[in-house]
C-alpha cells in the first residue's frame, strides 16, 4: 500500500513540476522574466547545461546516467522496503520526485528549465524538482542530527 501511494506522490509531484516548467516556457522567452513579489522573486525562464547551481555545464549526458542509477536504486530499496516509512523514506521520495523531474528535462532537452528567481540575495535560479531535492534532503539531515542527538543523550544517561 506504501509503495502505492509512493509512486502516486511521486508521479504527482513529476507532474506539477512539468506543467510549471511547460507553463513557464509558454509564456516567457529565454532570459525573459516577470516579477512576481516585488523585493522577493520572480519567475525568469533559464536554460540550466548543468546540474545544481551551474555545476558541470555541458554534461547533460553524465548528469543523466548518474541520475539514472541512482534515482532506480533508491526507488528499489523504496519499492522492497529496504527503507522503513517515516522522515528518511519521505525525504527521498522527494528527492527522487525532484530527480526525475529534473531527468526528464535533461533527456528531452538537454538542458533543466529553471525559473525562481530570489532577489533579495545573489543566488542561482532554480525550479520546483530543484526545491523538492533540497527540502528532501534537509529533512533527512535535520532528522539524522536529531536522532543522533537523541541518541547521545541516552548513551550519556546510561553511563551517567
Amino acid at each position: 500500500m506504501v509503495q502505492a501511494l509512493t509512486l502516486l506522490v511521486v508521479s504527482i509531484l513529476v507532474i506539477v513540476d512539468q506543467i510549471i516548467k511547460k507553463a513557464v516556457t509558454a509564456n516567457l522567452s529565454v532570459g525573459e522574466s516577470c516579477l512576481t513579489v516585488p523585493g522577493f522573486a520572480e519567475i525568469q525562464y533559464c536554460r540550466n547545461y548543468g546540474g545544481m547551481m551551474g555545476t558541470f555545464d555541458g554534461m547533460a549526458e553524465i548528469l543523466s546516467v548518474v541520475a539514472v542509477i541512482i534515482l532506480i536504486v533508491v526507488l528499489i530499496m523504496m519499492l522492497t522496503k529496504k527503507i522503513k516509512f517515516g522522515v528518511i523514506y519521505i525525504g527521498l521520495a522527494m528527492i527522487v520526485a525532484g530527480g526525475i523531474g529534473n531527468l526528464i528535462d535533461r533527456i528531452a532537452l538537454g538542458y533543466v528549465i529553471d525559473y525562481i528567481n530570489v532577489l533579495f540575495i545573489d543566488f542561482y535560479i532554480f525550479n520546483f524538482a530543484d526545491c523538492l531535492i533540497t527540502v528532501g534532503s534537509f529533512g533527512i539531515i535535520i532528522y539524522e542530527i536529531y536522532e543522533l542527538i537523541v541518541e547521545t543523550r541516552k548513551k550519556g544517561e546510561s553511563n551517567g
